[in-house]
């Protein structure tokens, strides 16, 4: 199990929109783009999909731009990655019938895999990654003064 760089383009890309939430002003894609270092038109392409699923929305208009949906202590970062993968990628069964008892038990831990996965990213908010990179941020600061 791997995060896609498409799962990681699109958390970077909600931690920029988590960070201005409090400031109600929404982001440019090129803004969010230049700040992550994401490819303007990948990026177009991730945000769209997360406005098709309620998780960004977007504001039209000179000063328009992607703001969060709801609060960011709200969007796990399981319904982000599910968004962004489907439902279908998510570690659950292999695909084909099993008939061998080997089969079953390599199943009944590839499901329990997914499982687990899942809780994780269940546990864990895009406030909760914000709130990590600002004490990384402070560690370092504190590190060059």
């Amino acid at each position: 199990m791997e995060l896609s760089c498409k799962s990681e383009y699109a958390l970077l890309a909600l931690m920029e929109l988590a960070s201005q939430y409090s400031n109600g002003e929404p982001l440019q894609i090129r803004q969010i783009a230049a700040e992550q270092n994401i490819p303007d038109r990948y990026l177009e392409q991730l945000l769209a999909s997360l406005r098709r699923s309620s998780i960004v929305r977007s504001q039209r208009g000179a000063r328009g731009g992607y703001l969060l949906a709801r609060e960011p202590w709200k969007i796990t970062l399981l319904e982000v990655i599910s968004c962004i993968e489907g439902t279908e990628s998510r570690p659950t069964e292999p695909g084909r019938e099993i008939k061998s008892v080997e089969g079953m038990i390599v199943r009944e831990i590839w499901q329990e895999s997914g499982r687990a996965a899942d809780a994780v990213l269940q546990k864990y908010t895009l406030q909760d990654l914000v709130e990590k990179r600002n004490s990384r941020q402070q560690l370092d600061l504190m590190y060059y003064i």
